[in-house]
């Protein structure tokens, strides 16, 4: 087996390629043959040393891959093996061969290739319980969508379209082209044009219905004042973290110190709600999550979900991968291949 091991935190060089045995699978468990893994940002904050949740180096982080699944454990159905799947993974996704809870495989469409099927379960099940489990989108409604370039935006542009709703994003100019093609309606090139007065303009000073947030900090204070009566905030991350030069801690409490204290009085005036997603706290649920899952999967049979592969790089060169997302160069999706 080969790895991809964060073995301290600091920058992408902190990643190394270790070979290990293959694992055993264990009662319930499914052994997959990785042809593809997804990258999320929390994999890149969890090297910064900005994740709680990631174990401590030396460690080994992904949450999805696809390929075939070439071995059981106890208890799971032989027929199981020669399949393709899809897996999600709590860790342990940066490598050629990961065991799984079965319960977290599920097959892959045929329709997809590998990289397109490690690109869907993170991305897309964030957005669904963003915009449909939380948000409660409606087809005459709108949303804010930023960060609309990367794999959560352009899930959550997929979803919308889908419901019906008005899509505003946020995006460099560059992705603009791109992401209109996909079915935003409106983007807002938030490096050189005020989004907040744009919103307002476009919504003729009302606001928008839903507004989804990966940036954190001061941000969601923008968010939050973007909502119309009756708006939602969704936020799922910090990723303003990253672009301070401090500490590891300290970059962690620069954010803290800029959020916005939501007092319920104040959310009750305003009638405007505002909550979080965090999938990785959502293992506790697998059958609820699984449900979410086979919906997007049908969605892709039906032609809706939509993953987009950015690039793809081979595990050996996770390092560069990470620089690539690291650098915004991204639209969609970077995988590892194996």
């Amino acid at each position: 087996m080969l790895q991809a091991v964060i073995v301290g935190h600091g920058g992408p060089e902190k990643l190394q390629l270790r070979e290990g045995p293959d694992p055993r699978p264990a009662p319930g468990e499914a052994r997959i043959r990785v042809r593809a893994s997804g990258i999320n940002f929390a994999d890149i904050l969890a090297r910064e040393g900005l994740y709680p949740d990631a174990p401590k180096p030396p460690v080994v982080v992904g949450y999805e891959v696809s390929g075939s699944v070439d071995a059981v454990g106890g208890g799971v159905d032989p027929a199981l093996v020669g399949t393709e799947v899809i897996g999600l993974t709590r860790f342990g996704g940066y490598a050629d061969v990961v065991s799984v809870p079965v319960g977290q495989v599920f097959m892959k469409p045929s329709g997809l290739s590998h990289e397109e099927g490690a690109s869907l379960p993170v991305a897309y099940l964030t957005a669904w319980q963003l915009l449909v489990v939380m948000g409660s989108l409606k087809a005459d409604e709108t949303v804010l969508i930023h960060n609309a370039g990367g794999g959560v935006g352009l899930a959550a542009i997929d979803i919308a379209r889908h419901v019906g709703a008005t899509i505003y994003g946020t995006a460099s100019s560059a992705k603009h082209p791109f992401l209109l093609e996909r079915g935003a309606h409106e983007l807002i090139d938030y490096r050189t044009t005020d989004w907040t007065k744009e919103v307002d303009r476009l919504t003729g000073g009302k606001g928008v219905a839903l507004v989804t947030d990966p940036l954190g900090g001061a941000h969601w204070k923008k968010s939050y004042r973007a909502l119309r009566s009756g708006g939602r905030l969704g936020m799922f991350g910090v990723s303003t973290a990253t672009s301070s030069k401090l500490a590891g801690p300290l970059r962690l409490g620069r954010v803290a110190a800029g959020m916005p204290l939501f007092h319920p009085v104040a959310l009750m005036n305003a009638n405007k709600a505002v909550f979080g997603v965090n999938l990785g706290h959502m293992w506790g649920e697998a059958e609820m999550t699984a449900g979410w899952m086979r919906t997007l999967l049908a969605g892709v049979d039906a032609g809706w979900v939509r993953p987009h592969v950015d690039r793809s790089f081979p595990l050996a060169e996770v390092a560069t991968a990470h620089r690539h997302i690291e650098e915004r160069r991204n639209i969609g999706k970077v995988v590892l291949t194996s």
